[in-house]
């Protein structure tokens, strides 16, 4: 990959809408394997940038709003919590205004970088209620001037903390510095739980998951050992979580496509080396394996350990280096979504927390003021993690802690030509136009055309998107007669942000899209999947035609998706059809896999 000019992949952009869908993918998850997505490598500089800024402009508000805290005497800084909790507040005022995760090209905006605050301050916009039939007065699925209020509100609530000296408190005896305001904490836990009961985009994109229950014990304890350990057992837990996460096939499926797609990295060969048999078969090698589950899950379920229970210096300084050098090497890669300034906030928490306030100087865990205060600790910071790989279906995979795992929700949308595609620029509003167009702009449409399917041919070359292509198989006519996308891609240019969380484009974004783009029956189709829970060997799926609503339900096992290539050589793995709206028969019947058997489908209203 050149610095200003993208790697295409060996197609002749004139002819390649010719070739047989599937023949794309294996073209484009092939060429995948050794260039990545091919952008030109200042795109990553862009990211570099705004890493800079977001560092030194940290540090810059730090130094320059905190009495007591010189900004050209770092040392001093050394052992004030306030420094950590400013720097946090600092990283959540750029997650929520969208321009940390899922932003700029790496996340398929191109024009503008961000979609992010410009659609949470417009009326109209969708929204995504959680519970909208159960919570009172979240009901609806646009945005309307009470959520743009409310967002406003976090907004000036975010920036009085950011900005706003330290108070003196008796939490932190001694420390002329003090601590941002209780009250202010807890004002911004309120008001961003509202938020999230409103519009889960906004609650999730804020990084809640990762910052509030640590607000909410800065804000209601009395002891500053008790806030620091309660920070501790936060980081514990993201990285704990994220170890068990990794559990199962799904996990060694996603570091051969991250790894390719890393700018540093440009050995060729090295790259085959994470298949087992490049181009033949792109399903992960040895190589990959333990680069997953060695240099991966091992790391994320022992340091941490380690860092929460050592009292031993030397033992925890090399557990800190090693968390650090962990999260360099994440950030590194420049994975999808960009989660950079997390990365860069937890290699500081990492050396802040544990090197700062180190447990065998008085802030281990059995330095707690009192033993009934872990419980709400480890309540507030397990259980959604627990929930989450038990019932995935109610628990987003960020607050179950599985980020970039592989075991995420995901889907596909198939649009029958480019009018139907087009209908969601014509009438929802949105600030980001489809990314189609975006590309079509600076790169034309045929070129921008190949560039949207080799993200769909990334996600073949991960578990769930064998299964996906499967059903896009038997549920479409014909593959060629439809344009299909990524549906986190679809997902970004409707709401204005995405993660990987599938559940933020299911059935009730469809049915909201549905409602103001009328699509026809076979017009718009969603194949989806859910996160395959932590004690069972399948997956749950959905088919969802937009005009008509869940088509079809089922499972299939994850062996038979891990076991095929990218590109289906032989056909479509099983799927276990479990129901099937009264009428609806599967457009690809041909397609049909001789396994799934049609006795086992149960027909229902």
């Amino acid at each position: 990959m050149g610095f200003k000019t993208a790697d295409m992949p060996p197609v002749d952009p004139a002819t390649y809408d010719d070739m047989p869908f599937m023949e794309r993918m294996r073209v484009l998850a092939t060429h995948w394997a050794e260039y990545g997505f091919g952008s030109p490598k200042q795109m990553h500089m862009l990211y570099v940038y705004k890493l800079i800024f977001y560092v030194l402009g940290g540090m810059a508000v730090v130094g320059l709003t905190t009495p007591g805290l010189g900004f050209t005497d770092l040392a001093g800084w050394w052992g004030e919590p306030i420094v950590y909790q400013k720097l946090m507040v600092w990283t959540i005022l750029f997650e929520i205004t969208g321009y940390a995760s899922s932003s700029g090209p790496l996340a398929f905006k191109f024009k503008p970088f961000t979609g992010g605050w410009r659609y949470w301050t417009r009326r109209g916009t969708l929204r995504l209620p959680p519970w909208p039939k159960v919570v009172p007065f979240t009901r609806g699925d646009h945005r309307t001037v009470v959520d743009v209020a409310i967002y406003f509100a976090l907004l000036a609530t975010l920036l009085f903390l950011l900005l706003g000296p330290g108070v003196t408190t008796s939490a932190l005896p001694g420390s002329e510095v003090g601590l941002l305001p209780q009250w202010a904490l807890l004002t911004y836990v309120g008001l961003i739980v509202v938020m999230g009961l409103r519009d889960r985009v906004v609650f999730l994109a804020a990084r809640s998951e990762q910052y509030v229950a640590v607000m909410f014990f800065f804000g209601i304890f009395s002891n500053h050992v008790d806030m620091i350990l309660a920070a501790k057992i936060a980081l514990v837990t993201v990285w704990f979580g994220a170890g068990v996460s990794k559990f199962g096939h799904h996990f060694t499926n996603v570091i051969p496509p991250m790894l390719s797609n890393t700018p540093w990295i440009t050995s060729k060969r090295f790259k085959r080396s994470l298949y087992r048999n490049f181009p033949q078969d792109l399903r992960p090698s040895k190589v990959s394996w333990f680069l997953a589950h060695v240099c991966g899950t091992v790391v994320e379920l022992v340091v941490p350990l380690v860092l929460l229970f050592s009292t031993n210096t030397t033992i925890t300084w090399l557990a800190i280096i090693g968390m650090v050098m962990f999260h360099i090497f994440i950030t590194s890669t420049f994975p999808l979504a960009v989660p950079l300034e997390w990365n860069v906030f937890y290699m500081f928490a990492a050396v802040w927390l544990f090197g700062g306030f180190p447990a065998g100087a008085g802030y281990g865990v059995g330095d707690v003021s009192s033993v009934w205060i872990l419980a709400p600790i480890l309540v507030a910071f397990l259980l959604f993690p627990i929930l989450g790989n038990l019932r995935p279906d109610l628990v987003s995979f960020l607050p179950s802690m599985r980020q970039y795992a592989g075991n995420w929700a995901s889907a596909l949308w198939a649009f029958r030509g480019d009018e139907a595609e087009n209908k969601l620029n014509e009438n929802l509003t949105k600030f980001n136009e489809n990314q189609i167009d975006q590309l079509s702009g600076a790169f034309g449409k045929e070129v921008a055309e190949i560039f949207m399917q080799k993200a769909v041919a990334w996600r073949t070359m991960h578990s769930q998107g064998r299964g996906l292509m499967s059903l896009m198989m038997r549920h479409l006519d014909k593959l060629e007669n439809y344009r299909i996308r990524e549906g986190e891609f679809t997902c970004t240019t409707l709401v204005g942000w995405q993660f990987g969380d599938g559940h933020l484009h299911n059935e009730q974004t469809i049915s909201a899209v549905q409602e103001r783009c009328r699509f026809e029956p076979g017009e718009c189709v969603i194949v989806w999947i859910e996160s395959q829970p932590i004690h069972r060997k399948t997956l749950d799926y959905k088919v969802i035609d937009a005009a008509l609503g869940v088509v079809e339900r089922g499972h299939y096992h994850i062996e038979d998706a891990v076991s095929a290539q990218p590109w289906l050589p032989d056909g479509p793995i099983p799927h276990t059809v479990t129901w099937r709206m009264a009428g609806y028969e599967p457009a690809g019947t041909t397609y049909l896999h001789p396994q799934v058997r049609s006795d086992r489908v149960k027909v229902g209203a």
